[in-house]
């Protein structure tokens, strides 16, 4: 106690002028502007707790120490060694949901441009791995996420320059010396936990340790080598960011110790402040009254009456939903968000539902809600239970699910709201709007990096069955996002395709699909090439009302490109304003996606490779319906670490629908 009341004196007694070394508060009671900056959502509480998010959705709060700390040494440019010490605790709002982490952060500013849900309130989707960033961060993080290569929901991490850390470890501590001895723990128990990062300078590396007790474990959880030295310039700043997505937690440090070229002064929980318990339920006195038995047996009677119909009425949620995830709202919750699913908020609607638009009554959150009548040939059981499966998709080119909500025959769902609706809308019939090429290309990289995410980056392969362009919908930034799920398949890694009832919608079906019902990763390859022809050429695939010879899309390109002319089928609305690399290489790489043979397609990794331009196309395509498996073709397709999808295989998701009856999630809003 003496120590760290000697340590706080000293701190008080460093100038503010001048360039600090130490940092130590046991509490923040009192701590004003000029000791700590406050950014965001995120407070100090009257009992001395820094508060950084609180149980709202997507928000994010910063803490910083007001002045910067010199890192570096003047002369030669070598970091110093550093240590510091914080007590955390995070309250989710959900008991076994996180959302979604804090991060002890050493940043050039105090003003990070940032977002919040998976990057922390650290980064943005366009500087995520920049070495400019000059980003030092430790994240305790509550929630896998797949973009990052998060290992679970409940891990520690070393960030440089990116949120895909550097390494990373299950959140625990270590009794002893040994491997055995090591105890988990839960970051989101509500409980204090004392965190510990010093790096050595001497010996470039960086310990991290965490323990629920006062006392700092002798053996570090993560030891990750690494020279900061380049990472950290001459002035940093020191603090906190945290931040929640669509599932909130509250982010708390009760107190935090820093120091340059030294250990930083010990933290003491017992004498840190605490969060206080739960509010008790106080229960009002019971006056009693004299009541005739008449009156008592008619009220019991009215109240019995009362029950039977509004157990009648209700959903019975049953144990195994609350387990399933992502998040079950109620239907008057819905129903108030979509003021009663009134026609002025209807978005769109198809052959088996309608798309409202909504706002979430607590968050004040812009959502799509999907209803649909729930098809009696499949148990409700199984169906919602696939839609929990798709519900753990996380990539940001991906519509999210954020819930679902069971009544009587219907099912409720619902999705991020897209305010630029679908990308269809943009492309055919005199839109309104006319997207640019650097836009499409835009939007054709989003959807390529999605597929490549649902057949290789997630725990089961998912073949979307459905990629068209009225299912890739735009945000408001313009970034595409694939979408409608209703007809997706998930199936372990490595298993081999079932068969199933062909669906989809004409003019995106690969040709074996009607002879083999097999859906395969390479099918969902195709009715990408259909949707690359789209973007470039501001055509449907099968046009009707055009004529015979320019009827079918694929057709009308391969024609052009036989002739050395394929420029000409490029979308006339763009008056020639185009990348033209990048406007061949979408044109031949569409009909390479739409070559007739399973195996000759491309992997949507080399897709990725073909965009991206680390590897070329070959000079001479051959009709596509004609190509097969033609030797040297396929060496050249397999030269390029083509993922084979010859042994993947399906697992019934939702409910089948015929050809042609789909719908997209959203309509334009415009």
């Amino acid at each position: 106690m003496l120590l760290q009341l000697s340590s706080f004196l000293l701190f008080l007694l460093i100038p503010v002028s001048s360039q600090p070394s130490q940092i130590f508060y046991a509490g923040f009671k009192g701590v004003g502007g000029n000791n700590m900056t406050l950014n965001g959502v995120a407070e100090i509480e009257h009992n001395g707790i820094l508060k950084l998010t609180n149980d709202s959705s997507k928000v994010m709060g910063h803490a910083f120490y007001p002045t910067a700390f010199q890192f570096k040494n003047s002369s030669d440019g070598k970091a110093f060694s550093f240590s510091s010490s914080f007590a955390l605790v995070i309250v989710p709002e959900f008991p076994k949901l996180g959302g979604h982490g804090l991060a002890f952060t050493i940043a050039t500013t105090k003003d990070l441009k940032a977002l919040p849900s998976q990057y922390l309130g650290l980064l943005n989707s366009s500087d995520i791995g920049n070495f400019s960033n000059h980003l030092f961060a430790v994240e305790f993080d509550t929630a896998q996420d797949f973009e990052f290569g998060d290992i679970n929901d409940n891990h520690v991490g070393i960030d440089i320059n990116s949120l895909a850390s550097n390494d990373s470890a299950p959140a625990g501590y270590y009794n002893g010396d040994g491997d055995s001895s090591k105890q988990n723990l839960t970051l989101k128990s509500g409980k204090p936990i004392l965190a510990w990062v010093d790096y050595d300078s001497s010996q470039s590396v960086i310990h991290v340790t965490i323990s629920p007790s006062s006392t700092k474990p002798k053996r570090p959880l993560l030891s990750f080598p690494v020279d900061l030295s380049p990472i950290l310039e001459k002035s940093m700043y020191v603090g906190f960011s945290a931040s929640t997505g669509l599932l909130a937690s509250s982010h708390y440090i009760l107190g935090w110790s820093f120091q340059i070229d030294g250990p930083a002064p010990p933290l003491d929980l017992s004498t840190l402040p605490q969060l206080p318990g739960p509010k008790k339920k106080h229960t009002s006195l019971m006056v009693g009254v004299s009541v005739s038995c008449f009156v008592l047996a008619l009220c019991t009677i009215l109240f019995g009456i009362y029950m039977y119909r509004r157990y009648k009425n209700a959903d019975v949620i049953e144990a195994w939903e609350l387990e399933i995830g992502p998040h079950r709202y109620s239907y008057q919750e819905l129903k108030k968000a979509t003021k009663g699913f009134k026609d002025k908020e209807l978005l769109g609607q198809g052959g088996f539902g309608s798309v409202y638009k909504g706002t979430l009554p607590k968050s004040k959150t812009l959502v799509a809600v999907k209803r649909i009548s729930h098809d009696s040939n499949q148990g409700l059981r199984e169906f919602v239970s696939e839609i929990a499966s798709i519900g753990r998709l996380r990539h940001r080119n991906l519509v999210q699910l954020l819930g679902w909500c069971r009544r009587r025959g219907d099912l409720l769902l619902v999705y991020d709201f897209m305010a630029n609706g679908s990308l269809d809308k943009y492309l055919f019939d005199d839109p309104e709007t006319i997207l640019s090429w650097e836009q499409r290309f835009k939007v054709i990289m989003d959807v390529a990096s999605a597929l490549l995410y649902l057949h290789e980056g997630f725990e089961q392969v998912v073949i979307h069955r459905d990629v068209k362009a009225s299912n890739v919908l735009l945000d408001g930034e313009l970034n595409g996002r694939l979408g409608d799920f209703g007809l997706a398949r998930l199936y372990d890694h490595g298993a081999n395709p079932s068969t199933t009832r062909v669906v989809g919608t004409l003019g995106y079906l690969a040709p074996e699909l009607p002879r083999t019902g097999k859906a395969t990763p390479s099918s969902d390859v195709f009715a990408f090439g259909a949707l690359l022809l789209e973007v470039a050429c501001g055509l449907r695939p099968l046009e009707p009302k055009a004529l015979p010879e320019d009827m079918v899309l694929v057709d009308c390109v391969w024609k052009k490109y036989t002739q050395g002319r394929i420029l000409d089928v490029v979308d006339r609305k763009l008056n020639g304003d185009f990348n033209e690399r990048e406007v061949v290489t979408v044109l031949k790489l569409g009909l390479l996606c739409s070559n007739g043979a399973p195996g000759s397609r491309p992997s949507m990794r080399q897709v990725m490779r073909f965009l991206h331009g680390e590897a070329g196309l070959p000079d001479e395509l051959r009709k596509p319906e004609d190509v097969g498996y033609q030797e040297g073709f396929d060496e050249f397709l397999h030269s390029l670490e083509s993922s084979s999808f010859d042994q993947m295989s399906t697992s019934s998701f939702g409910r089948n629908r015929d050809v042609d009856a789909s719908f997209p999630y959203f309509a334009n809003t415009r």
